[in-house]
């Protein structure tokens, strides 16, 4: 595989391992999204509704009948195949790096520790280049791989069912908090959306170290298609325990960001999440992180705030914030990384 062999940097604390036999997590919702089709109110409410409910007792849900063709899922996956089963120095070709943090990455780090896993990322709209670059400043330039007949456009035309999709589950949020559809599009204009395709080699010690250590979303909405390995857990609300989210066939795990928990005042939350790996069998998934432009500010919306509900955060520039988290996953940091919660008003 790509090169990663065991060593320190990837070993968790003790109290972030992952538990040998792990419980599946009963009770997630299943939405099923047809109603979407027929656009009838009642059915778009019911539905909105069920995205409403699991996105305060949850943060995260399933949804099948999405619409996304089979065919488009299945070139986009041997895409994702093919490329990280090229030789080692073909993947080094189309590397990131600090300045430019598209394109083939094995060295990324949550909560500064090392993940057990190699990925590329491409952004759908790449922004203009700047005419100068300032120190600090990132450059969105996808790095597309040369001799890997069909891989552009099959993560193109993945990338455009993904964006159907991830507005379609927007106003479903929305709707859900009591707002008119489109209420949300306007932070989407020049966004800042990108998709990773991550791979999970085999570990030879899966009991030490894990495929993405305990996080949770940073941006709007994640839709995630994940194989029929399983490795995604999700830390559940009732108990504080890590549940296994078992894959469900021709389905997406939608994860609420951060960004949602802030514009509904805290009446959503995001879910924390991470990803287990094991000694024998390696996994795929792709996370479709959707973002609002970088000049988005974040705030809670106006409609969740309240003389009884008062505004739970400060505002934040969400360009500034991705930078930083960018960078923070580039290399290990001596501190923790910026999250929404340094920007609550209650904060000590």
């Amino acid at each position: 595989m790509g090169g990663l062999s065991m060593d320190q940097a990837f070993v968790q604390a003790p109290e972030h391992r992952t538990k040998a036999n792990l419980a599946d997590a009963a009770g997630i919702p299943v939405i099923d999204l047809s109603p979407l089709a027929a656009g009838d109110k009642a059915g778009l409410d019911a539905l909105a509704a069920e995205v409403g409910r699991a996105s305060r007792d949850w943060g995260f849900f399933v949804v099948v009948r999405h619409g996304v063709p089979a065919e488009t899922v299945a070139r986009a996956l041997e895409a994702q195949r093919a490329f990280f089963a090229l030789p080692a120095d073909r993947k080094a070709a189309v590397r990131r790096d600090e300045a430019a943090p598209l394109g083939y990455y094995e060295s990324e780090h949550t909560k500064n520790v090392r993940d057990w896993k190699e990925v590329f990322d491409l952004v759908p709209r790449e922004p203009p280049p700047p005419a100068a670059v300032a120190d600090g400043e990132l450059v969105f330039e996808n790095k597309w791989p040369e001799d890997l007949p069909g891989f552009r456009e099959a993560l193109e035309e993945y990338e455009k069912a993904m964006e159907e999709l991830a507005f379609k589950l927007l106003e479903l949020i929305a709707r859900s908090l009591g707002l008119r559809p489109d209420r949300l599009h306007g932070f989407f204009k020049d966004q800042t959306t990108f998709i990773r395709l991550n791979h999970y080699p085999p570990c030879p010690s899966p009991d030490l170290a894990l495929g993405v250590g305990r996080h949770k979303d940073a941006g709007a909405l994640t839709i995630l298609y994940q194989d029929d390995v399983g490795g995604l857990d999700v830390r559940r609300r009732s108990d504080g325990e890590w549940v296994r989210v078992r894959p469900v066939p021709d389905s997406y795990v939608i994860n609420v960001g951060d960004i949602i928990q802030v514009w509904s005042n805290d009446r959503y939350e995001s879910a924390e999440h991470r990803v287990s790996v094991n000694s024998h069998k390696e996994r795929f998934s792709m996370p479709y992180f959707f973002n609002p432009g970088s000049d988005a500010m974040i705030e809670p919306l106006e409609e969740m705030v309240s003389d009884e509900r008062p505004a739970r955060y400060d505002a934040y520039n969400w360009g500034n914030f991705f930078s930083t988290r960018k960078n923070s996953n580039f290399r290990k940091l001596a501190v923790e990384n910026v999250q929404i919660a340094h920007f609550r008003k209650d904060r000590p």
